[in-house]
């Protein structure tokens, strides 16, 4: 068994020794580490299907130690997928080869998922076992019953996001989740117990984690414990001590493997040690049949069935209950928080089964969970609602985790400026093209009390420059439900929802069947025909600027008040729209109560730009909007002067 294997695993270590090396750059030193425990996964358990990749039955494996990305590329090649030629790993982390110096998702290719930056992999493949166990109980075991590999690195596991998505993975019992730790003990910077000196199974155990340790080089161990895995009533990790390198007599077991090629001298000395007799990127046909065979192999016991999806119901069944509720609001001249108004939307559509929402403890405050949500619980996964606890990083990465697994679509809450501790994730999310919701309220110092500490300044300004991210704030009732339905319409794209805590004045008074908030920016009110100023407002604002307009127009200054809850979406209007907003006055005003700067690119450096530089304050929240000058007297009066 054990040479066989060994042929069969030196196959990933020399494709990544090569490739490594004629990129001159990349990381050699784990997929060489990991090559016999991959095998082994891949030969004998892994659920797969290079023909067709997206089986929705396939067992996931996510490389969260994504700087190992050769051993991915290699084994996709290995075994057959047509996502990865050999001429695509000779072109390794270069420009327009799939083989990226991390991996980089792309759907139907045997990339799960984007990862690189340590611990994602961990909570994305939460979120995939998660799902897992949601559409098992919704469509039944025959059709979805597979579990989720996540190999993970000393790197990974140091990251605080690992300790926030294990927590939650162990508190669920997701026995579907199997945790693969390349324990080689080495990081950048040299042997790990530089900076940590964790014990790692009782980390594991107190997280509610089954926990094993083997040889990550003996086949044997390696097949025991996968076995047993199996089995496991609990997620569980096999901590699988390898050394990194393996092979290299010179940089094995030590950090000169982990990052850089290793170099034509020792590449030989490496093949000489592993009696590897072929030219780079050649594979011996025997050998590569016999990974094909795995493939094929896989092929055949992949079922053919397929999932269908179209017994749930549309998000088109609910459009005549959203506009019956939208005309009633257009009537409703009562003051209303926007996290409320998104709390009266999720009540209509809280049953539409793909939506999976959650919050980061706070759904009381983010108006995030409705009377009919249903909690998911340790095992039972019959609901449609995550207590994530307070873990804001981890609920965006298990949040992608769900939107790449299948047809779900999560949903999260937490206090805006806590998207700070969201934003490596989310920003994956738009990499990756993923359907995720952030819910993020308390958006101002509109909250008060609370003070500088919990008043989002700059985070607005963060989160739109993101690209492929839209990020909407929503005026009013109205407004709100446009832009969640915009979020639900929106596959490509991840979304941010940002909501008041105060309580807000109506601004549109009129039912359109049109969704106005798609263009981005449009009119909500004109106070005369010959207008001289352009205001331009977002959220809680947008009915200040409506006050300052109707001020100004009693001094005879006539002006037009745009709501812009999407930026993004503006931005991507024909030019011809965009000048009709913007190019009908000299001077264009913006206010909004968060950092400036970004709105100059509307206003231009001789417009005026109103809100706020510098931290909050803690005051009720209309004092504070006082003493930063934010009320319409101050405003006007600015305004006449620069008129």
């Amino acid at each position: 068994m054990s040479k066989f294997y060994k042929e069969l695993a030196n196959c990933i270590r020399f494709l990544s020794i090569d490739a490594v090396q004629k990129a001159n750059s990349g990381h050699p030193g784990m997929p060489m580490g990991m090559a016999d425990v991959a095998t082994v996964l891949f030969k004998d358990f892994l659920k797969f299907n290079p023909k067709n990749p997206s089986w929705i039955n396939r067992d996931r494996f996510v490389l969260s130690a994504g700087h190992g990305s050769m051993l991915l590329y290699s084994l996709l090649y290995l075994t057959g997928y047509k996502s990865v030629s050999l001429n695509n790993i000779k072109n390794f982390r270069q420009l327009e080869s799939i083989c990226a110096g991390h991996p980089e998702y792309h759907p139907n290719t045997g990339i799960e998922t984007t990862t690189g930056p340590l611990g994602q992999g961990i909570s994305n493949a939460v979120g995939f076992a998660i799902s897992e166990e949601i559409l098992k109980k919704q469509l039944g075991k025959k059709k979805i019953n597979h579990k989720t590999y996540v190999l993970a690195g000393d790197g990974c596991l140091m990251e605080g996001i690992s300790h926030e998505s294990l927590s939650l993975a162990g508190h669920l019992k997701l026995k579907n989740l199997i945790l693969l730790f390349d324990n080689n003990s080495i990081s950048i910077d040299g042997p790990t117990n530089l900076a940590v000196s964790d014990d790692h199974e009782k980390r594991f155990k107190s997280y509610g984690w089954d926990f094993l340790r083997i040889n990550g080089h003996d086949f044997k161990e390696i097949s025991k414990a996968l076995k047993k895995a199996q089995k496991s009533k609990k997620p569980i990790a096999i901590s699988c001590k390898t050394t990194i390198g393996y092979g290299s007599p010179n940089k094995g077991g030590k950090a000169s493997s982990h990052g850089s090629p290793l170099g034509d001298e020792e590449i030989k000395l490496v093949r000489k040690k592993l009696k590897w007799k072929y030219e780079p990127f050649k594979i011996p046909t025997e050998l590569l049949s016999e990974w094909r065979k795995i493939g094929e192999k896989a092929s055949q016991k992949a079922q053919k069935n397929k999932v269908n999806f179209s017994n749930f119901k549309s998000l088109n069944s609910f459009k005549k209950l959203i506009e019956k509720v939208k005309i009633e609001y257009t009537k409703n001249t009562k003051l209303i928080a926007t996290r409320k108004s998104s709390e009266i939307f999720l009540n209509i559509i809280a049953k539409f089964p793909y939506l999976i929402g959650g919050s980061a403890d706070l759904a009381g405050s983010n108006n995030t969970k409705t009377k009919d949500h249903k909690i998911i619980k340790p095992g039972d996964f019959s609901g449609n609602y995550i207590h994530y606890g307070v873990r804001e990083h981890a609920m965006c990465g298990i949040m992608n985790g769900i939107a790449l697994h299948s047809s779900l679509i999560p949903y999260g809450g937490t206090f805006l400026i806590f998207s700070d501790y969201c934003k490596p994730s989310i920003r994956l999310a738009a990499m990756m093209k993923q359907q995720v919701i952030y819910v993020f309220t308390h958006d101002s110092i509109g909250l008060g009390e609370d003070g500088p500490t919990h008043q989002p300044i700059e985070q607005l300004t963060s989160l739109r420059s993101i690209p492929n991210l839209n990020v909407f704030r929503p005026s009013d009732t109205i407004e709100t439900f446009e832009c969640w339905e915009l979020a639900l319409e929106s596959k490509n794209t991840p979304s941010v929802i940002s909501l008041t805590r105060q309580s807000v004045n109506p601004v549109r008074l009129e039912n359109s069947l049109k969704n106005k908030s798609s263009l981005g920016a449009y009119e909500v009110l004109r106070t005369g025909d010959n207008i001289s100023v352009t205001i331009l407002a977002t959220g809680s604002e947008t009915s200040l600027a409506n006050d300052v307009g109707h001020k100004l127009a009693t001094d005879g200054i006539y002006s037009k008040i745009i709501s812009m809850p999407c930026q993004k979406i503006f931005d991507d209007q024909k030019e011809e729209y965009k000048k009709k907003i913007l190019g009908e006055t000299e001077l264009i005003v913006s206010i909004e109560a968060s950092e400036t700067n970004y709105w100059k690119k509307y206003t231009g450096t001789n417009g005026l730009n109103f809100g706020i530089n510098d931290f909050g304050k803690s005051a009720p929240y209309k004092e504070i909007y006082d003493h930063f000058d934010l009320d319409s007297e101050s405003i006007v009066k600015k305004i006449k002067e620069k008129l």
